[in-house]
């Protein structure tokens, strides 16, 4: 009877993990797709408060990111400003939404988000203003990356900060990459390259 238990609960463990690394470390690439809404008529604020349209993004390159101060993936800001650094000559760029849906990892206002990203990490790249990636209150931005009767291509659930999408110069949704997926991934790499 130990013997049975102990490996039903051993089962369950390893069931348990495989689906947190999914969770965590799952990639999606797509070919690109034209999508049935346009990613150019998105808008959104900056962290400044200021209107950001999205056809001024026409021909980039664009990874979007949900970020948090207060999170064990926090220190991806370093990957990403240098991966942003290396690239933003060659037609990429970065746009970071803090979010406060998991774990309430990101409470801050606009100015101390502001202030914790230069202080730490240098950040450089576009920060917009702070949303909700799931729910009723889902912003607009990720009710295009989540849902493939707008971005043409997948469903998607964001289930932790810094999930990363990736939107060609075409406004085509290429990958959705969950929270383990470093910046260095050579999925990233290669398209803010160009490759």
């Amino acid at each position: 009877m130990n013997r049975m238990f102990i490996l039903l609960t051993a089962a369950a463990v390893v069931a348990i993990g495989l689906t947190a690394w999914t969770v965590i470390r799952g990639k999606n690439t797509y070919a690109a797709t034209e999508a049935p809404a346009s990613f150019y008529d998105l808008k959104a604020n900056t962290l400044e408060g200021e209107a950001f349209d999205f056809a001024s993004l026409k021909g980039k390159r664009v990874l979007i990111v949900n970020t948090a101060s207060k999170c064990g993936f926090t220190p991806q800001y370093e990957g990403l400003e240098a991966l942003y650094e290396a690239n933003k000559d060659k037609g990429f760029t970065i746009l970071g939404f803090p979010c406060n849906d998991f774990g309430k990892q990101e409470p801050g206002s606009a100015d101390e988000i502001g202030a914790f990203c230069e202080r730490n990490y240098g950040v450089s790249f576009q920060m917009m203003e702070k949303v909700s990636v799931k729910g009723d209150e889902q912003h607009p931005v990720y009710a295009w990356l989540c849902n493939a009767d707008q971005n043409g291509v997948g469903d998607h659930s964001v289930k932790w900060n810094f999930h990363k999408f990736l939107v060609n110069e075409n406004g085509q949704l290429v990958a959705s990459l969950r929270s383990a997926v470093n910046p260095d991934d050579a999925t990233i790499t290669a398209f803010a390259e160009g490759k």
